[in-house]
């Protein structure tokens, strides 16, 4: 891939992920019961990478993404708690992505990504109230994060097939790592 146009794509990638974590932060927290929980839809962008460019170029995304919203409008404790679930949960997705197409598809990886998403902010919760009772959250909230998770992956899988750009992206780049996550579709566009 060019340079340049690798270099567009990441700042666009970024750029949607910090307005889409800016616009959930807005949002008022749908969940009474687990203060501070969110759908967490900014992930949408770390799946959409996951699948379309090198790891480094998409760990860049993610470290982007983090900084620039939390300076745009977090603290740092949002700092702490969003970089410990976020990386927890994209090294986690990069992992089971390595178990290949024929045994988990793109929504199952994002599932896991929500789950573990919630375990690390939920490790970090306990480090800093230095107490292992915060963990009695992770029934409640891993529920909740597989369930976003699912529906984070559903959105990206459509969108990966559907729009035309990240569909190009895609293929590029499975065909650069000679991994195909997709079955080529019948359809006329």
């Amino acid at each position: 891939m060019n340079p340049l146009r690798r270099t567009i794509f990441i700042s666009l990638l970024v750029a949607q992920g910090v307005i889409i974590g800016l616009i959930e932060n807005m949002i008022p927290y749908p969940f009474a019961f687990a203060p501070g929980a969110k759908l967490g839809l900014a992930n949408l962008i770390t799946i959409i990478a996951i699948f379309t460019m090198p790891k480094r170029d998409s760990f860049k995304l993610v470290v982007l993404r983090l900084i620039l919203t939390t300076l745009l409008g977090g603290t740092v404790s949002t700092l702490l708690y969003s970089f410990s679930g976020s990386m927890l949960s994209y090294f986690t997705m990069l992992l089971i992505k390595t178990l290949g197409p024929k045994r988990v598809s793109i929504i199952g990886i994002s599932g896991a990504g929500g789950f573990m998403h919630n375990v690390g902010q939920l490790i970090t919760a306990s480090w800093i109230a230095q107490s292992w009772t915060v963990l009695l959250y992770l029934p409640i909230l891993s529920f909740f994060g597989i369930l976003s998770g699912i529906a984070i992956g559903v959105a990206a899988n459509y969108l990966l097939k559907r729009v035309n750009t990240l569909k190009q992206f895609k293929e590029q780049y499975e065909a650069e790592t000679n991994v195909k996550w997709s079955e080529p579709t019948n359809e006329k566009s």
